[in-house]
């Protein structure tokens, strides 16, 4: 099923894209696009092919078919390594952060930046405490902090920060709220707002329909490895999406739950 239409290219687009693991197709010539500055949604029972197609945007599973497109340009993504040097991050359900290390220490590792020949620490803790306040991260007190020390929150907000350090455009989200609390949950969705009017753009996974609901642009509906249904959020709300999840199709009025005639 085509997109929706988006002025000029979308910072990155799909098309045609399709996987296969020996007989079993993951992804079913798929075209998706996901623009900057919107925070576009992947929603889908489980083996609907979502965590698939993350990881072909993500560089770990080369597509079969298809191409993806950077700015209206193909790439071809030969591992995470290539997706990074775009500007694409991921942050994954197991956030992958040092429980042994400091914020700073965690936002930086692997790119520590060396001054004389030496870890040049000012430096770094000076540029993880500036983008902490600029995604209005208030609830870390300092960032010589453990991670092991922090909230799920804290935890997430750490791995978005830190993909925002690494100047991302394009911030893979999966599961970002899976197994937090009401309070923390609120903080993980204010922060995908917020990187989506700073202009990046965010791709999120979650089983959470209402928080999908909530924070997304735009839905993208996926079923047996297909894109079903594409919709900005005006035009979709929590039937419609359990519609198109369960069976491909709705007809129902977006609002009410009545069937169309």
């Amino acid at each position: 099923m085509p997109d929706l239409a988006t002025e000029g290219p979308p910072l990155l687009a799909l098309r045609g894209v399709s996987k296969s693991f020996g007989p079993v197709r993951a992804l079913v010539d798929v075209d998706l696009d996901v623009p900057a500055g919107t925070v576009t949604a992947l929603a889908g029972d489980n083996g609907a092919g979502k965590s698939t197609l993350i990881k072909c945007v993500a560089g770990i599973y080369p597509p079969d078919g298809g191409e993806l497109l950077w700015e209206g340009h193909p790439v071809h993504l030969r591992g995470p390594g290539d997706a990074a040097a775009l500007g694409i991050q991921t942050v994954y359900q197991d956030l992958a952060l040092c429980d042994n290390l400091d914020i700073v220490q965690n936002m930086f590792l692997g790119r520590e930046r060396v001054r004389r020949g030496q870890l040049d620490d000012v430096s770094m803790e000076q540029a993880a405490a500036q983008t902490l306040t600029e995604l209005a991260v208030t609830t870390v007190s300092s960032v010589r902090q453990r991670v092991a020390s922090l909230s799920g929150g804290q935890r997430q907000s750490v791995a978005i920060a830190k993909a925002v350090l690494w100047e991302s455009r394009l911030v893979i989200m999966d599961e970002p709220t899976a197994a937090l609390g009401v309070a923390q949950t609120r903080m993980v969705l204010d922060l995908v707002r917020t990187l989506a009017q700073r202009g990046h753009a965010v791709l999120l996974i979650s089983h959470n329909l209402l928080d999908v609901l909530e924070v997304s642009d735009r839905i993208a509906v996926m079923r047996q490895g297909r894109i079903v249904d594409v919709r900005t959020r005006d035009r979709i709300d929590q039937r419609v999406l359990v519609d198109l999840m369960t069976t491909g199709t709705s007809d129902r009025e977006v609002g009410t739950g009545r069937r169309q005639p």
